[in-house]
């Protein structure tokens, strides 16, 4: 392991940025071993918070990435971080996209893209479980979660209110 936090963002985020098929949200088990398990950067809890504020914050939701960044190395780890996993996941989709209309009928083209979305689905969904293990610690913030899933999942209700309810239930103690 790297001493330099600099050299470590920027390979470890520069190298997942390849790896996440389905948008930033599908990297997060990875991101959450490396910087909770392997570099021991931040702990479950700040994990969970800075996801939270990823995605409550206007913009793109690879705002985690440079949370992380940030909670390394400040402001330099912010923007290396942030660099690192937009830089070269946005030279390949540029290079992929330049030739990827020319083969619009060809089978090749048609299976991988009905192969991406599955992938894309079971990391989405794995996000979905280390982000809960990391939040939820208690029996109370468990079936909080279980219950905004099952309503946001089973009901038009606006996620945000499912949000802004479980986030009140959490300033009153329960958690």
């Amino acid at each position: 392991m790297n001493s330099n936090p600099l050299l470590a963002l920027f390979g470890y985020f520069a190298l997942l940025s390849l790896f996440a098929v389905g948008g930033a949200n599908a990297a997060i088990p990875e991101m959450h071993r490396i910087a909770v398990e392997v570099m021991q950067w931040m702990n479950d809890r700040q994990f969970a918070d800075s996801f939270a504020i990823a995605q409550v914050s206007p913009g793109p939701n690879i705002i985690i990435v440079t949370l992380i960044g940030y909670h390394v190395a400040g402001l330099p780890g912010a923007a290396v971080a942030t660099a690192a996993m937009c830089g070269p996941s946005c030279v390949v989709a540029f290079l992929v996209a330049r030739t990827w209309d020319r083969f619009k009928e060809a089978r090749w083209r048609i299976a991988i893209q009905a192969g991406l979305v599955p992938v894309s689905l079971g990391l989405i969904a794995a996000s979905a479980f280390v982000l809960t293990r990391a939040a939820d610690h208690t029996i109370y913030a468990a079936l909080i979660t279980a219950l905004t899933a099952l309503v946001g999942f089973g009901t038009r209700i606006n996620p945000l209110w499912i949000f802004a309810i479980s986030g009140l239930l959490g300033l009153t103690g329960w958690l």
